[in-house]
C-alpha cells in the first residue's frame, strides 16, 4: 500500500502570481489568495426507459476571486478608465506552485481574458486591528496548463 508523504503536500505560500495587463506584467506579491474555477454547463437529456435524468455538458464557465491587500491603485485606474471611457480592460493571470519540499514539483496554470466583476473604490474601517483587504471577483474564457506537476511516488 502507497502513502504520500506529508512532505509532498504543496504549500500555498510558496506561491506566485502574475497578471498582463495592456502587455505589462505585474507581480501580484501583495495577494493573499487566489482561486480560479471551472465550472461545467449541462443540460438535462430525460430518455424514455430510465427514471433518472441524464446530463451532457454543453459549455464552461470561468470564475475566480483574487483577495489582496488594499496597498495597489492598479485595478481601481483601470475602473475608473472604465466608467469614464467606457473601455472595458481584461488581463491574463498565471498562478504558479511551486513547494521546494515536495516531489510534486511545479505547477503553472494560466486564465485568460480575465474581467473584473466589481471592485472596492475605497474602504477603511476604524474598528478593527486587522489590515486593509479586498477581493477582487473576476471571470475568465480560456486556461492552460502550461506546466504541470511530476507525479509522486
Amino acid at each position: 500500500m502507497s502513502f504520500m508523504k506529508a512532505s509532498d503536500a504543496i504549500s500555498g505560500k510558496q506561491a506566485k502570481c502574475f497578471v498582463t495587463i495592456d502587455g505589462n506584467v505585474h507581480e501580484i506579491f501583495y495577494a493573499r489568495t487566489g482561486t480560479c474555477t471551472i465550472e461545467k454547463v449541462k443540460a438535462d437529456v430525460p430518455s424514455l426507459g430510465r427514471t433518472n435524468v441524464g446530463k451532457k455538458s454543453t459549455g464552461w464557465n470561468g470564475t475566480g476571486t483574487l483577495t489582496i491587500y488594499y496597498v495597489t491603485s492598479l485595478f481601481r485606474e483601470l475602473m475608473i478608465r472604465y466608467i469614464k471611457t467606457g473601455q472595458d480592460f481584461n488581463f491574463d493571470m498565471q498562478i504558479v506552485n511551486e513547494d521546494p519540499q515536495s516531489s510534486a514539483g511545479r505547477q503553472a496554470i494560466a486564465v485568460k481574458n480575465c474581467n473584473l466583476d466589481s471592485l472596492v473604490l475605497a474602504q477603511f474601517d476604524a474598528t478593527t486591528e486587522d489590515v486593509l483587504e479586498e477581493e477582487l471577483a473576476f471571470s475568465f474564457d480560456d486556461a492552460d496548463l502550461l506546466e504541470q506537476f511530476t507525479q509522486i511516488s
